[in-house]
């Protein structure tokens, strides 16, 4: 069996190994990071010999950290980054490697089609219809995007909505609301197959699924990092925040999941605080004073126009994982502007946590 694992900001490890009688057999960690001294690695090894299989990572960490030598020092590994690539060969987890990547990036769309044509794309990858796929928005016009278990009259202000011409959508996934306005706001999905975030929690396929956005943003003079569960941040103030949702396949096969970044390339603040209802509560778990410095635009740290970001952000994944040019397809539009009809632009599925 075969496991990988690029630790986010740091290196590749890669696990092979066998079971044998519910056991680890034969394990052999390799990888391009750093550790010293040479007597670590074959501490590892054997720490992991022998192991059984159905060990969670928190107890193979363990495993690892008892027999690593006092004088140990690793640079781009962690003790649990080598039992996540454990846990992912047992589970037999597929690389980006493995997969032919689509890009989509397409003229602009309204806020309600956007929603639809996630849903619609992830189920076609779950499905095994279409290839994995970085789809890059253009937005129409200003929107405020709520999450899926938020309550509408708690985060959105009807009458600022009213004022600045805001639409407000429900996307199918959690975390909280956004403001994205065309000429100040990057946004992407990632729909991926399941197996490719096979054997990481939750909370780390966040970051394992976004390793090449803080790469691309890198390039660009900017060093970020992801700050848990679901913020892109740097030194100065968040940048972006994810969200997922997990979509069943065919049968109630493995599936696919959706994973959706929305990035600040720049922000109207004012605006922002008038069309969201951004709690004192809020503000104080982030530790911040104002709303208006918890979020700190890529134009300025940058000084690029926003379609050279996007363009280093796509030429950073194709680099890393290849990317062919796609389109939606006549059918995936289609079945999009149906949901917008009956779900995504409905007061229903907008209001439904009132």
């Amino acid at each position: 069996m075969h496991g990988e694992y690029k630790i986010p900001g740091g290196k590749l490890v890669v696990v092979d190994l066998d079971t044998e009688g519910g056991a680890l057999r034969n394990v052999r960690v390799a990888g391009d990071f750093f550790l010293e001294p040479d007597e670590a690695l074959p501490a590892i090894d054997a720490a992991l010999e022998g192991a059984p299989a159905h060990t969670g990572t928190a107890g193979l960490t363990a495993r690892i950290d008892a027999a690593l030598p006092s004088s140990t020092v690793m640079l781009g590994l962690t003790s649990e980054g080598v039992a996540v690539a454990v846990r992912r060969a047992l589970a037999q987890a597929t690389e980006w490697s493995d997969y032919d990547w689509q890009l989509i990036r397409e003229a602009p769309r309204s806020p309600a089609l956007h929603m639809a044509l996630d849903e619609v794309i992830t189920a076609e990858v779950a499905a095994g219809l279409r290839p994995p796929t970085l789809r890059v928005w253009e937005w129409d016009s200003p929107a405020v995007i709520i999450g899926s278990f938020q309550s509408l009259r708690n985060e959105v202000d009807p009458a600022g909505t009213d004022r600045h011409g805001v639409t407000v959508v429900r996307r199918i996934s959690g975390g909280g609301a956004m403001f994205a306005e065309p000429s100040s706001t990057i946004t992407y999905s990632l729909s991926v197959p399941q197996s490719l975030v096979s054997g990481l929690s939750f909370a780390d396929s966040y970051a394992y699924l976004d390793d090449w956005v803080l790469e691309a943003l890198g390039d660009m003079g900017i060093k970020a990092w992801y700050q848990p569960l679901n913020d892109i941040a740097t030194e100065i103030g968040k940048i972006a925040g994810a969200a997922q949702k997990r979509v069943v396949g065919p049968d109630g096969g493995p599936g696919a999941v959706l994973h959706h970044v929305t990035m600040s390339y720049d922000i109207d603040a004012d605006k922002m605080l008038d069309v969201l209802r951004i709690g004192k509560e809020k503000m104080s778990d982030k530790g911040t004073k104002s709303a208006k410095k918890r979020v700190d635009p890529l134009r300025r740290q940058t000084g690029l126009p926003r379609q050279t970001v996007i363009d280093n952000m796509i030429d950073s994944f194709r680099r890393r994982h290849g990317l062919t040019r796609g389109a939606v397809t006549a059918d995936e539009l289609a079945r999009a502007e149906e949901l917008v009809r009956t779900k995504f632009g409905t007061d229903e599925w907008t209001a439904r946590v009132p």
